[in-house]
């Protein structure tokens, strides 16, 4: 190292050489070859290689001294705190960085790419991490080396918390820094993982929206059943789910639900804003000009404002569809919100197992039922099922089951085949009453039963040899 003679061009200077030299890129390379994929249950191993071996050796060869902390939840990776004191009348600049990523998806990958190994094609880099956030951490660690290599020493101290698990929502993080509050101490923060307003402009963040992720699952009975004998009786998962989705926004994505309608974008914040314009550059998705806030700015949506998100929805087997009514549906949601929102304990909204704004029935006056759910501001219930909002992965859960009276019969379809002609006369009797009050007048009489269904309600449970009616049974032949 120099003297602490150097100056602010020579480091820049140095910086570049690191760069074109390929100093960086062999960092990465080593980095983004450890699979640190949080969301995988085995990846606590190359965790802590990541933050024991990778980032404590490179930081101990800049003078930090490091230590590696479990993280308070057992179960989730581990934290590294390293640190460079030079001298405690100094100010401390605390850097954050997240070693974990998300996971490979190695066949979603096009040919010649791979997610453990950076190929550059032009000035991209390709490989998972280099843009989340090895990529980030691994170059604010360099700029503080090209520093030292020009003049000796920071002029300041430096420590460097890396995280573990922020893929998974950061369990644990706020615990941590709680318990290691004096070692964390630091009269700044520098942390780099965010969007690019416009990648030709610098940008500095004052913050991020925050991010609760969480399920809604809803379970109607075992088994799939078949749509042709039993579609428009039994409810289907799918749609119901659907239906309870389009509460929380409207169509072009505005949020409904008042607790997530921020009271924080003050014409302070909009002024501050107001010359900010996204531009993420050659091959950045065109922002949709009729979603989001409509009286909103683009720039106010993303930086001003919560947005609801629907990340994965899944009913029935979405690769290999059959003729079935699926047995359940589940989606998987997350809520990014700004300063003043609390999406978790809202005064009168929901207890801490549930996101605020999804209220139970009975908080409402006048309620239908025990545990009929509504979104908040939307007036309709979710539906009558028997649902639960499931606590998966540390997620926030809400747990209820609505009571169909009308179709109160499909219990006794736990254990059946499945096939209409194979259950109960006393089963069938219920069932098709309870269709018959729904229905509307028709062949069978206001509130009869249709004549293709008359001979369901017979005193034998099995209709006769070589009956056939295409609307309830398959065709069948006589034994021979």
């Amino acid at each position: 190292m120099s003297s602490t003679t150097g100056s602010r061009d020579g480091a820049i200077t140095r910086a570049e050489k690191y760069f074109d030299d390929g100093g960086f890129l062999a960092e990465l390379q080593r980095r983004v070859a450890i699979p640190t994929t949080s969301q995988e249950k085995d990846s606590m191993p190359a965790l802590q290689e990541y933050v024991s071996g990778e980032m404590s050796q490179s930081l101990q060869k800049m003078g930090y001294d490091c230590t590696v902390l479990p993280n308070p939840r057992a179960e989730y990776g581990p934290f590294l705190i390293a640190r460079r004191i030079e001298d405690p009348a100094k100010p401390t600049v605390l850097t954050y960085g997240h070693g974990d990523v998300i996971r490979g998806q190695e066949e979603q990958w096009r040919q010649g790419l791979s997610p453990w190994k950076i190929v550059v094609e032009g000035d991209r880099m390709y490989g998972r991490g280099t843009a989340d956030n090895k990529g980030q951490h691994t170059i604010n660690i360099a700029a503080l080396g090209c520093v030292l290599e020009e003049r000796g020493s920071l002029g300041f101290n430096s420590t460097i918390l890396i995280e573990t698990g922020e893929e998974t929502g950061s369990p644990g993080l706020a615990d941590f820094c709680k318990a290691n509050k004096a070692a964390l101490k630091a009269d700044a923060l520098i942390g780099s993982d965010g969007p690019r307003l416009d990648h030709r402009r610098p940008t500095i963040f004052g913050g991020t929206r925050g991010t609760l992720n969480f399920n809604l699952k809803l379970t109607m009975r075992e088994g799939g059943h078949h749509s042709g004998n039993w579609g428009g009786l039994l409810s289907n998962p799918g749609i119901i789910l659907a239906h309870a989705l389009a509460t929380i926004t409207d169509r072009r994505g505005q949020i409904k639900v008042p607790e997530w309608r921020p009271k924080t974008l003050t014409n302070s914040v909009r002024a501050a804003l107001a010359d900010a314009h996204i531009d993420a550059g050659e091959g950045a998705p065109a922002i949709d000009p009729n979603w989001g806030e409509e009286q909103l700015t683009p720039v106010e949506r993303v930086f001003g404002w919560n947005s609801f998100e629907v990340l994965a929805f899944k009913t029935g087997n979405p690769d290999r569809p059959v003729n079935a009514i699926p047995p359940s549906a589940i989606a998987y949601c997350q809520l990014r919100f700004v300063v003043g929102t609390d999406p978790r304990h809202h005064p009168g909204a929901a207890p801490p197992s549930r996101p605020a704004g999804l209220r139970d029935d009975r908080d409402r006056p006048g309620a239908r039922g025990d545990h009929e759910r509504h979104a908040a501001g939307s007036g309709e219930p979710v539906g009558p099922l028997r649902r639960r909002l499931d606590r998966e992965d540390g997620r926030p859960e809400a747990q209820h089951a609505a009571q169909s009276r009308r179709l109160s019969a499909q219990r006794g379809v736990h254990g059946h085949s499945g096939h209409a002609d194979r259950l109960g006369a006393s089963f069938l009797r219920r069932l098709l009453a309870a269709r018959a009050q729904r229905a509307p007048a028709g062949p069978g009489g206001p509130g009869g039963v249709a004549a293709h269904d008359r001979h369901l309600l017979g005193p034998r449970r099995e209709r006769p040899s070589g009956l056939n009616c295409s609307r309830c049974f398959r065709p069948t032949k006589p034994p021979t």
